[in-house]
C-alpha cells in the first residue's frame, strides 16, 4: 500500500471540524477509494493518495509502466456536476503540486506524465477522464 507524505506541522491548536465538513471529508475519502480501485482494475499502481505539498494536494498519484498520472477526484450528486467542479484555480494548484512531487521524486522526471480526473456520483460507476487537462491550462 502506498504511504502518505505530509508537509507542515502535525496537530496544533485547531478547532474540530464542523459536522458538515466531516461528512464532506468522509465522502471525499470514499470517492478517492472508489477512484483508486478503478485505477488498480485498469492496471495502475497507486504511488500516493492525498499527497500534500505547500502548494497544493494531489488526490491520487498513480503509475502504469513509464506513465505517471496525477488524478483529481471529484464527487458530486451527478457526474456532470463533478466535471464542472474542477476549476482553473484547482488545475493550477494540481500542476504546482505535481511539480513539487517531481522535485521530491526526481526519478519520476523521466516518466510520461498526464493529468486525469475521476468523477464519482452515487449509483454510477466512476468515470475516468484521461488527459482531463494539461500543465498549460
Amino acid at each position: 500500500m502506498a504511504h502518505r507524505e505530509r508537509f507542515g506541522p502535525a496537530g496544533g491548536d485547531e478547532k474540530p471540524p464542523r459536522p458538515e465538513r466531516r461528512l464532506a471529508f468522509r465522502l471525499g475519502v470514499t470517492a478517492e477509494t472508489r477512484a483508486a480501485a478503478l485505477l488498480m482494475a485498469k492496471g495502475y499502481r497507486i504511488a500516493a493518495r492525498r499527497w500534500r505539498s505547500p502548494v497544493g494536494e494531489i488526490d491520487i498519484v498513480a503509475r502504469r509502466g513509464r506513465l505517471l498520472i496525477f488524478v483529481e477526484v471529484k464527487a458530486r450528486d451527478r457526474l456532470e456536476e463533478a466535471a464542472e467542479a474542477i476549476t482553473d484555480r484547482q488545475r493550477r494548484r494540481i500542476v504546482a503540486a505535481a511539480e513539487a512531487w517531481l522535485a521530491r521524486h526526481p526519478d519520476d522526471a523521466g516518466c510520461d506524465m498526464r493529468f486525469d480526473a475521476i468523477l464519482v456520483a452515487p449509483r454510477h460507476w466512476p468515470r475516468h477522464i484521461a488527459a482531463a487537462f494539461d500543465a498549460s491550462a
